[in-house]
């Protein structure tokens, strides 16, 4: 118009002055019809948004900031108010006590120094569902997509959220809050028909999962296997949630003791070295001794009286807490290894909260109230999940499927004994003579006799694994060092090839493993050093493999220095009347957690549990899996049926090295051939360390 006014005096000025005066006629800008066209067009648009952002791909062509949704003031606590809506309404919801968003690579909670966390986490909320976080697509989920036009129709969704409880149960007056990590994977994913109120649609159960550690991170858990166990547990019925326990991971405050993950592992090397490799046992001792307390002072300087809070009593504690966020009358859980620790001291400190509660792997707790008794009373099975599962099997199978069971130079081992003399004697060469090695990743390398053994400690765990492990040992014994370099590099955490970005600075909780345990068993004499060298040779007497990587608990010695009695341990009995059993699984040849665990567990809850014993390999029943164990799980979660006996025995399904091999008919060799020439041990000995993190494995 500026321009069009300026027009008009030169055109009235140059009108006819001879002529009758004329009508004053004003000039008017005409505006072309393209201009009102795109205005029709953004009008409708606008009208019409609610049902266009329904539509697949609308977020990418208007993306949420320019909507008439936008950010408008701030964001009420826990609420949505203002926040930008996506076709599958807003995020977080006012009612909602996790306050879960559609989890992306950003949602992390807020700092504990943040005014206004609620304000910063609402402004995490993404609103294009491309960028979350979906479950896999099924056959069926794929039908129904194209039958509603919605990509993720019929598909899990994973939320992200946080639930702030006491750091101190025990003390009212302390304003400290520890943060808690949260994913629920929501297996009604989330629905596209209404715009302001997302569809939730809560299970009638939510299955609450621990992996155990200490330390093992829940949020890791939950993306690796949620989907796995919904459809183990309950054929896809009911959410899995799963947290970081306090101190761990993404919760907050995370135990860290060093400033960086490469602070701590320079001294790996030199303190973890195992007893068969040292020159001076003593020596050795002290040098652990004073590294232990030195890690220690660290976490006091850096984290101060934080120690005092990280008892798996307050885990239990939190547990509580998650239950009543989710607004369910009893708890539904499922709990593996350490996690059997956190669910006993639950059971008994919140009988009437207990509702169907499966144990997997089960520990004793009241072994961790003795001194070390987290390491020293677990090494019974080490050696027979060795002996009878690691090479027993691999004879089985023989060497169409196993490297070792090729012998030396392809003579073969005419019985188990043979094979374990000569496993034994390529291992324990290297305590004299570590080999060189190389890799395009790190350069030079070493392998050596502590790594080794560590490695074959990690890898009892997950029968998976021990057909690239066998390859290795193999390799090894006939002087390649190639995969052996390749496994060993893999173990460190820090990775140069990584971008150094502020997400990959922040250290790992490892510390949080040895301040749980600690202080679990704080009140136990404190023994002076030549009963711990005592304990020290007596545990690798009883597991050459085991016994060095479980000795971690040596540094149980300088807790007390720094935090002489943590704010709460139960010390009660196991045999609380539940107000339902709970289901325990124990596994004959876990390396972890012995059968009689479970037995010695059943025999303290009496008819307040049932126990299945698992007869198969690795850690808990979820890596050598039996339908017969998996059916009576899923009756128990569905239906609350129990086993009619207190003792149920269930047989694995396959055997380790033939996992998915079909022996019979011609097809099936020929499969079975195609499977072994596409086999990478390399990937698979990734695969087993990636789960071996999640679950805070120390080897």
């Amino acid at each position: 118009m500026g321009k069009a006014a300026a027009l008009m005096p030169k055109e009235k000025e140059n009108q006819p002055t001879e002529r009758e005066p004329q009508p004053i006629r004003r000039e008017r800008f005409t505006v072309p019809n393209y201009v009102w066209q795109a205005l029709i067009v953004l009008e409708l648009l606008y009208l019409l948004y609610p049902t266009l952002v329904s539509f697949p791909g609308f977020d990418h062509l208007f993306p949420p900031k320019w909507s008439h949704h936008g950010h408008h003031g701030h964001h009420g606590h826990h609420g949505h108010c203002g926040s930008p809506s996506s076709r599958y309404g807003r995020f977080p919801q006012s009612d909602d006590p996790f306050r879960f968003i559609p989890c992306t690579a950003t949602t992390l909670p807020p700092a504990l120094d943040d005014s206004k966390p609620d304000e910063s986490w609402a402004k995490l909320f993404d609103p294009n569902p491309d960028h979350w976080n979906w479950g896999n697509q099924t056959s069926s989920s794929s039908a129904d997509a194209i039958e509603r036009n919605d990509p993720y129709a019929g598909r899990g969704i994973y939320m992200c959220g946080y639930l702030d409880v006491p750091l101190d149960y025990t003390n009212k007056s302390d304003p400290r809050i520890a943060r808690l990590a949260v994913i629920k994977y929501q297996v009604s994913g989330l629905s596209s028909e209404q715009t302001d109120s997302p569809s939730s649609k809560k299970t009638e159960r939510t299955i609450v999962v621990n992996p155990g550690g200490p330390g093992g991170s829940g949020t890791e858990y939950t993306w690796r296997a949620a989907e796995d166990i919904t459809e183990r547990l309950s054929s896809g019925r009911y959410d899995v949630l799963g947290f970081d326990p306090r101190g761990v991971n993404t919760s907050l405050p995370a135990v860290s003791c060093f400033p960086a993950d490469a602070d701590r592992d320079r001294w790996t090397l030199a303190t973890r070295k195992h007893r068969a490799a040292v020159d001076s046992n003593q020596m050795q001792l002290e040098l652990m001794n004073a590294y232990n307390n030195a890690t220690f002072r660290a976490c006091w300087e850096r984290q101060g009286d934080l120690g005092r809070f990280l008892t798996t009593a307050f885990v239990a504690r939190d547990v509580e807490e998650i239950r009543k966020a989710l607004g369910e009358d009893e708890l539904t859980g499922f709990m593996v290894s350490y996690g059997t620790g956190i669910g006993q001291t639950y059971a008994n400190m919140f009988p009437n909260s207990v509702g169907r509660l499966i144990l997997d792997g089960t520990e004793y707790v009241r072994d961790h109230r003795l001194a070390g008794g987290f390491g020293w009373t677990a090494l019974d099975n080490v050696t027979d999940a060795w002996h009878d599962g690691f090479l027993g099997e691999c004879l089985k199978a023989g060497p169409e499927h196993c490297a070792l069971a090729k012998g030396v130079n392809g003579q073969g081992f005419a019985t188990l004994t043979e094979l374990d003399v000569w496993v034994r004697g390529v291992i324990g060469s290297l305590v004299t003579r570590p080999l060189p090695a190389y890799t395009a990743k790190s350069g030079a390398s070493l392998v050596t006799y502590s790594e080794v053994v560590g490695a074959i400690y990690g890898s009892l765990y997950n029968p998976h694994s021990w057909k690239a492990l066998a390859q290795m040992l193999y390799e090894l014994g006939h002087y390649n060092t190639t995969l052996a370099g390749e496994f060993l590099e893999r173990n460190w955490e820090y990775d140069p090839t990584v971008p150094c970005t502020a997400a990959s600075k922040k250290p790992s909780s490892e510390e949080l493993t040895l301040m749980v345990v600690c202080s679990d068993a704080y009140d136990d004499t404190n023994p002076g050093l030549d009963w711990w060298s005592s304990k020290w040779d007596a545990m690798t007497n009883q597991s050459w493999i085991a016994g060095d990587s479980r000795f971690f608990v040596f540094a149980c010695h300088h807790y007390t220095r720094y935090w002489p009695k943590p704010a709460e341990v139960y010390r009660g009995d196991l045999n609380h009347t539940l107000q339902n059993p709970v289901l325990l699984v124990a596994e004959v040849y876990d390396p972890a957690t012995p059968l009689r665990n479970g037995r010695r567990l059943l025999a303290e809850m009496g008819d307040n549990a049932r126990l299945i014993v698992h007869h198969g390999y690795g850690h808990s029943s979820g890596r050598d899996r039996s339908a017969c164990t998996d059916a009576r799980l899923k009756a128990y979660i569905l239906n609350g049926t129990l086993p009619e006996d207190h003792e149920t025995d269930c047989y694995a399904d396959e055997k380790p090295y033939l996992y998915g091999v079909k022996k019979d008919g011609e097809a099936g060799s020929l499969a079975a051939a195609a499977a072994e020439r596409g086999f990478d041990p390399v990937t698979s000995w990734r695969e087993h360390l990636k789960e071996a993190q999640v679950l805070g494995l120390r080897v």
